[in-house]
């Protein structure tokens, strides 16, 4: 009723006629430049991509039609003339002079599109990011009787279009005309345009020449015939030296031909951060699409830089990165597949490169070990671990321990670590990343391993006891350091323990730490916030100072009669202990190591004066 009503009160619709958008092509030019493309340079990629495209196009109906692309640049000017399909005069109004329609689009080539390079219909615009005027001259190889047409248009958006008498273009093809604005003419320098056009089509399957300098350097060296294994390693070698600036370790071979992929995997001769970002390069039918492809390979393998030609992943509109799609995310997996084969290979027939690989870059291997059962098998009697017995292999590790032990952090296990090694405990340092993940998952491919992490209360269990008469002897030495770390969450206890010159041993766990924060954090807190760290107050074993009997200096100590003087010197410990398993000092512990010293230097002096 209310809808009805409604419209019934509404005067009548005037009829309305359709609007076009109004492009300000200066506007777009600009966000072409800031936004969408990275570098000016991509202008050449574009006039490249355009000039292929055509050949492409006209040798789809004229199978010997010449495949010819020429490049001159000279004055701040540029021309590239190529034999392809060319325009005619309503071409040009249709695809030139409409801002994102693409030749590509048109009836009949839809089917054909996965033969070219260009997919969005920029075209020509990317070149006003570098000139303030293009001139196209073109005539159509389909409409032989077409005549020649020109098309001139300049960076305010305003275009004219004429025809041509035949002899200004007697055969078909596109010449393109470029004069630089101000500012740009470095970008259209012959040198500049020779490097750019190199840099991007050096695979192109036609003849592209920049005056008479040949661009193109085909077969691609990785499909190339060489003597012998030897001499193909080294040209790849100078090929990766040429791209990226080093010789790689080895080259592993990237072809998956399902995905029309073919290309080469560089691995780098020294370690790198797994953080930092690999950058790739990827063409596209021979063109250069980007030198920065990011998500190509898996994350693990950061240790590689390739190279590759595809004709198979789709570009983003800029053309400048690969478009994440289901075929990006099959590629990656199979290209991960090929490195995880050259690292099984590696490990059945060439020990002594995989340990030269191995150790600069065992932590990409570590990476794909966590989550591939059959890479860590096949790995285990390479990778290196920190342990008590050295650097070792998990595998070489768990035939010498019948018990495997790790920390999780690397504190924890410089605590324990000259303890535990003169007990005879095997521990493996698993405070690096990805270690402790594969230590715990070494029973899944060594069945009957005994895995076990290594705690305070493990450690203690492996130390000597102090014959029950003497520390009862020893009760008011005990009760009088116990007191003094009371306060800071530690509890003491005797032990003799190997090596004699360790007079102290600071041992806690993970659960201890948590509940030490909890309680500084409620000493510090306001009433209400302090009441609810109180409820979160946890069960866990607090941290100890466990001191060796066996010590000289702390029988010493042992036998002072002051319980102050006891109390000084059970700080002073505390604090060498801490020090020496290398742990970060709260306040507190700073406080405490700053009062023990100055009251050692106090009865030092002290007792010099009553001697005098």
């Amino acid at each position: 009723m209310d809808s009805q009503t409604s419209q019934a009160s509404q005067p009548p619709h005037s009829p309305s006629s359709p609007h076009t958008f109004q492009v300000d092509l200066r506007g777009l030019v600009d966000l072409l430049s800031h936004h969408l493309y990275s570098s000016p340079k991509v202008y050449l990629r574009e006039l490249l991509q355009n000039a292929v495209d055509a050949v492409t196009a006209r040798r789809a109906t004229e199978p010997d039609a010449p495949a010819r692309v020429r490049l001159y640049a000279e004055g701040g000017a540029l021309r590239v003339e190529d034999t392809g399909v060319g325009l005619t005069e309503a071409d040009v109004h249709s695809l030139l002079a409409t801002i994102g329609r693409s030749s590509k689009r048109a009836e009949g080539l839809q089917e054909a599109r996965s033969d070219f390079l260009g997919q969005f219909g920029i075209g020509l615009l990317a070149c006003f990011v570098v000139a303030e005027r293009i001139r196209v001259v073109s005539r159509s190889a389909l409409t032989p009787g077409a005549p020649p047409v020109e098309w001139t248009a300049a960076d305010d958006g305003s275009y004219t279009v004429r025809t041509l008498p035949d002899a200004e273009r007697p055969e078909p093809g596109t010449t393109v005309h470029l004069v630089a604005r101000a500012g740009a003419a470095e970008w259209l320098s012959p040198g500049r345009v020779e490097a750019l056009a190199r840099d991007f089509g050096s695979l192109l399957p036609y003849d592209v020449r920049v005056g008479d300098e040949a661009v193109t350097d085909l077969p691609a060296p990785w499909d190339r015939p060489y003597p012998g294994p030897a001499a193909r390693r080294v040209a790849l070698a100078r090929h990766c030296h040429g791209l990226f600036g080093f010789t790689p370790l080895d080259t592993i071979d990237l072809s998956v031909p399902l995905a029309g992929i073919r290309g080469v995997a560089y691995v780098l001769p020294s370690a790198v951060s797994p953080a930092q970002r690999a950058g790739h390069r990827v063409h596209l039918k021979g063109m250069l699409l980007t030198e920065r492809a990011e998500q190509l390979l898996p994350d693990w393998a950061f240790f590689v830089r390739c190279v590759l030609d595809t004709d198979s992943l789709r570009p983003t509109a800029s053309r400048e990165s690969l478009y994440e799609d289901e075929t990006l995310a099959a590629v990656r997996e199979a290209l991960g597949g090929r490195i995880r084969a050259w690292l099984t290979g590696l490990a059945a027939g060439d020990p002594e490169r995989l340990g030269a690989f191995l150790s600069m870059h065992h932590l990409g291997v570590k990476s794909l070990a966590r989550h591939d059962r059959e890479m860590l098998r096949t790995m285990l009697p390479w990778l290196p671990f920190e342990t008590t017995d050295g650097r070792l292999s998990l595998e070489e590790f768990a035939q010498r321990h019948p018990v495997v032990h790790f920390t999780r952090t690397v504190e924890e296990y410089r605590q324990v670590a000259p303890i535990a090694s003169a007990q005879g405990i095997g521990v493996i340092n698993g405070g690096y990343t990805y270690d402790s993940e594969l230590v715990q998952a070494l029973p899944s491919v060594r069945p009957g391993t005994q895995v076990a992490e290594l705690d305070a209360e493990t450690v203690t269990a492996h130390l000597d006891a102090v014959d029950p008469a003497e520390e009862l002897a020893l009760s008011g030495f005990l009760a009088a350091a116990r007191a003094r770390l009371d306060p800071l969450g530690c509890d003491v206890v005797l032990r003799a323990f190997h090596p004699l010159s360790v007079p102290a041993l600071h041992l806690d766990d993970r659960d201890a730490r948590h509940e030490q924060a909890r309680a500084d954090a409620e000493e510090r807190a306001d009433d209400l916030w302090a009441g609810i760290l109180g409820s979160l107050r946890g069960s866990a074993p607090r941290a100890r100072l466990v001191l060796n009997h066996l010590n000289p200096l702390v029988r010493r100590i042992s036998a002072l009669p002051d319980p102050e003087l006891i109390g000084t010197a059970t700080e002073s410990l505390y604090g060498q202990a801490l020090l020496m398993a290398q742990r970060p000092l709260r306040p507190a512990d700073s406080a405490l190591l700053n009062r023990a010293f100055i009251g050692l230097l106090e009865w030092a002096t002290h007792s010099e004066d009553g001697q005098a």
